[in-house]
């Protein structure tokens, strides 16, 4: 078997551990296979190859896969975002205690953070969500 079909092998290896664990860290060392599969073309001394994968692999892991975490971490909104700051309708009066109001047509339950009272009719901003319970002010 040819060099190229062996470190293709081992890549599709790593890629099929890595949709198994997904954690970007299989991902590197199947890339450096397939550039060392590719590198094969012009180096036929199985022994270079070796140290290219084992060099590609640690330069992959050292700098590709921080930018991939970092990439994954920034890029999942929480869905809660889409409702702070916005302005709801108070359907019942918001004190410390209870309340509700309604927004995008659902009702929630409802609490001040700051022990007011906010009759019903009024417009609050969403300032915080804690589970089931958002917290407003007035506007």
């Amino acid at each position: 078997m040819a060099l190229w079909q062996i470190f293709s092998i081992i890549g599709f290896a790593f890629l099929i551990l890595e949709m198994l664990t997904p954690s970007y860290f299989c991902l590197n060392f199947g890339i450096a296979a397939f550039i060392t599969a590719a590198a094969s073309v012009w180096i036929t001394d199985w022994i270079i190859l070796t140290i290219l994968f084992a060099v590609l692999s640690l330069v992959l892991l050292l700098f590709f896969r921080p930018f991939l975490m970092r990439k994954n971490n920034t890029e999942q909104a929480k869905p809660d975002d889409a409702y702070i700051g916005k302005i709801a309708k108070v359907t019942e009066n918001v004190g410390p205690d209870s309340g509700t109001v309604t927004i995008y047509d659902e009702r929630w339950n409802a609490r001040t953070l700051n022990g007011d009272l906010i009759e019903a009719g009024a417009d609050v901003r969403v300032i915080k969500l804690d589970s089931l319970i958002m917290f407003v002010e007035r506007v």
